[in-house]
């Protein structure tokens, strides 16, 4: 596709999100109102990104390692190449989940209300901020909603993406919590729409995913926050090269 209608696929596809959102918006206000009702939101924004991304041609595919016991409460951490890699996510993973972002997403017209409601915002250039967030995703594990956080923090600004390095802190909180982390490889979201696609663009297209096994932490300390981000980042990193 030529550079022109890979852009304006970008902007379909970008109010069509818009627009599926506020069709839906009088539901998700209802459901706002009461935290009891927050892990129904999952659902209509699953709902949200399907109606979407079908009307734009973007799929997902997941490929399992092995079977997931969705009954489980995880620390799901992917590499992050693509605005897609959220709503792959959303789409492949069963079970109710949050993810954590940065606070500049409490700006935008359809994450506002996400961020605002189910997920976690961060600062990450401040540590009290970053204490806060990460204590906000504990409860969340407690009351059994996986958290999903990006370790690399950002989109890498290299093109095509590269794997950088992943930080501490997921690995920590799933250490801490006693829960598994879960590895998550987004094979080719960037082939389809890179970043935000404000630079090349969108096409129709299937985003492969694949799904690690679950790493058990419950026998881990602290001090193997370093050796387990190392795992991870091995494992994603091996995965994407062979892909």
């Amino acid at each position: 596709m030529k550079l022109t209608l890979k852009r304006i696929h970008t902007n379909f596809y970008r109010y069509s999100i818009a627009f599926f959102f506020t069709l839906c918006y009088p539901v998700l206000y209802i459901l706002r109102q009461k935290t009891s009702r927050y892990r129904y939101i999952n659902q209509m924004r699953r709902l949200i990104i399907f109606l979407s991304s079908s009307i734009s041609g973007i799929f997902y595919s997941a490929t399992f390692e092995e079977p997931l016991d969705w009954k489980k409460t995880y620390v799901i951490c992917g590499n992050h190449t693509s605005n897609l890699d959220v709503s792959a996510i959303n789409t492949i993973l069963k079970n109710n989940i949050c993810f954590m972002g940065k606070e500049e997403l409490l700006n935008n017209y359809v994450l506002g209300y996400f961020f605002k409601t189910i997920d976690v915002t961060v600062n990450r250039e401040s540590k009290m901020s970053s204490f806060r967030a990460f204590k906000t995703a504990a409860e969340r594990i407690k009351n059994g909603v996986s958290v999903v956080i990006f370790p690399e923090a950002t989109i890498p600004k290299e093109y095509p993406p590269e794997l950088h390095s992943f930080k501490n802190g997921p690995f920590r909180l799933a250490i801490e919590m006693k829960v598994p982390i879960l590895p998550v490889s987004s094979l080719d979201t960037w082939k389809v729409l890179w970043d935000t696609g404000k630079e090349y663009g969108s096409r129709p297209g299937i985003c492969n995913i694949f799904v690690h096994k679950p790493i058990e932490t419950a026998h881990l300390t602290l001090d193997d926050a370093d050796a387990l981000r190392d795992q991870v980042f091995d494992m994603i990193n091996k995965k994407l090269q062979t892909a």
